[in-house]
């Protein structure tokens, strides 16, 4: 079976190269973005008037085709956080998941609160081109990552105020990446290797995590009922996508999805 990672970061690779050439470091560093203090992920996430949901704008995936290419980051991404997002997840990767820097620029003019990158980060130009489009948040994926490389990429982003968000699929990843540069340890419950979910990976890995960390589980969150019972394992976050894309209107399946959640939480707490 085809290795989808792989294809994704010779494509970037590639694409990274091509960018440096159009827009230099030293370009991207006098936006007005660049030298603007961050918002906090892991304060919000860990906020009690928040849901701890990290909600996210993707039109499309490798695994998914096309979910949803009618986007307008401005109302989708003010609905979100109307609906009690702790934050908001932004794919700026085009070849594969539709997404555009632009994206995360237009997001982050409509909004006060803190804003993944969502993209395939190999290189330190991505990690200054993240702030430069006005991210607070840069995710690093292990899979894709030598371990001394993704502390090396984790410490360049911290240096230029941006939090940390690092993902694994099993717990050979996690064990090999545990250093303080990170602030938020995400659990990837889909295979990037083959696109294939599996909830359990979460529930497997959180007890591994050091407490240090704010814990996330990402992708197949698609019922409220599950989110409470990854909640009641020991995440504090939760990545949420496609479960609000596949929607015509994302921001309103939000908003009824974290009304869904809340409402399960108060009546398990009433009848404990």
């Amino acid at each position: 079976m085809e290795n989808i990672l792989d294809k994704i970061l010779a494509v970037k690779k590639q694409e990274v190269e091509r960018r440096k050439e159009l827009f230099p470091a030293k370009l991207l560093e006098e936006s007005i973005y660049f030298p603007s203090p961050t918002v906090s992920m892991k304060k919000y996430l860990l906020r009690p008037d928040k849901s701890g949901i990290i909600a996210e704008i993707k039109r499309k995936s490798p695994s998914k085709g096309v979910i949803n290419p009618n986007v307008s980051v401005e109302r989708i991404s003010i609905g979100y956080m109307q609906a009690g997002a702790s934050g908001l997840s932004i794919l700026t990767d085009s070849e594969f998941f539709g997404g555009k820097n632009e994206d995360l620029t237009t997001a982050r003019n409509f909004n006060f609160c803190p804003i993944l990158r969502k993209d395939f980060i190999i290189d330190e130009y991505q990690i200054i081109e993240a702030k430069s489009i006005g991210a607070d948040v840069i995710l690093l994926i292990a899979a894709a990552l030598p371990p001394k490389r993704l502390k090396g990429l984790a410490q360049f982003a911290k240096s230029l105020g941006l939090e940390v968000l690092m993902e694994v699929h099993n717990e050979e990843e996690l064990l090999n990446n545990i250093h303080p540069e990170l602030d938020i340890v995400g659990v990837n419950n889909r295979d990037l290797k083959r696109f294939v979910t599996d909830i359990n990976i979460s529930k497997e890995l959180v007890a591994k995590i050091p407490e240090d960390y704010v814990k996330i589980s990402e992708s197949g969150i698609n019922d409220p009922a599950v989110m409470l019972e990854l909640k009641e394992c020991g995440f504090e976050g939760f990545l949420i996508g496609e479960q609000f894309m596949k929607e015509s209107r994302p921001e309103l399946g939000a908003k009824h999805f974290i009304e869904r959640f809340h409402f399960l939480e108060k009546t398990k707490t009433q009848t404990v």
